[in-house]
């Protein structure tokens, strides 16, 4: 008789924790179950100074972080979750002046404006402004650190729009 009560309790102890179902992120992504798809759109370069690959790099990042760390799924139409934008802003300019008035660093700036529209909930929707910036040393030419200070800053935007979107912060 005790061990039926005991393969009994043992029993619905299993059903209950099968039951529960329980989602965790080691990304800190917080997408409802609903969202299935997602859709980025190719992120058009309008800035005045134009770095001919910004436009595929930065796409490109997107679509990597949220095909690594979601479930989503990408599509070529509109998704559950949609994404477009453009680059708005990309140039450098002096910082950190010394006191022979010339400039220790020079910092490159990218501005983009980013489009999310949530199909299951109008209020997640936003437009935004994301910028970030890296410095680097005025006796380097901004062609000689150009490539290797666009990812790093490519890296911090993708962060900011995967935080503001799938992390809800």
């Amino acid at each position: 008789m005790k061990q039926k009560v005991i393969i009994i309790l043992l029993f619905s102890m299993i059903c209950t924790i099968q039951s529960c179902k329980i989602n965790y992120s080691f990304t800190g992504a917080s997408i409802p179950p609903e969202i299935k798809t997602i859709s980025i759109h190719y992120i058009k370069n309008n800035a005045s100074l134009v770095k001919p690959t910004l436009s595929q790099q930065l796409t490109e990042a997107l679509r990597n972080r949220f095909s690594s760390q979601t479930n989503l799924v990408p599509v070529n139409s509109v998704g559950d979750f949609d994404l477009s934008g453009e680059i708005t802003n990309y140039y450098t300019s002096p910082t950190a002046i010394q006191g022979d008035q010339t400039a220790a660093l020079n910092r490159l700036s990218i501005t983009i404006n980013i489009r999310f529209v949530n199909k299951y909930d109008e209020k997640q929707n936003y437009e935004a402004s994301f910028m970030r910036y890296a410095d680097y040393p005025s006796s380097q030419t901004l062609s000689s650190v150009e490539n290797e200070i666009v990812e790093q800053i490519i890296e911090y935007l993708v962060d900011d729009v995967f935080n503001k979107t799938a992390v809800n912060w």
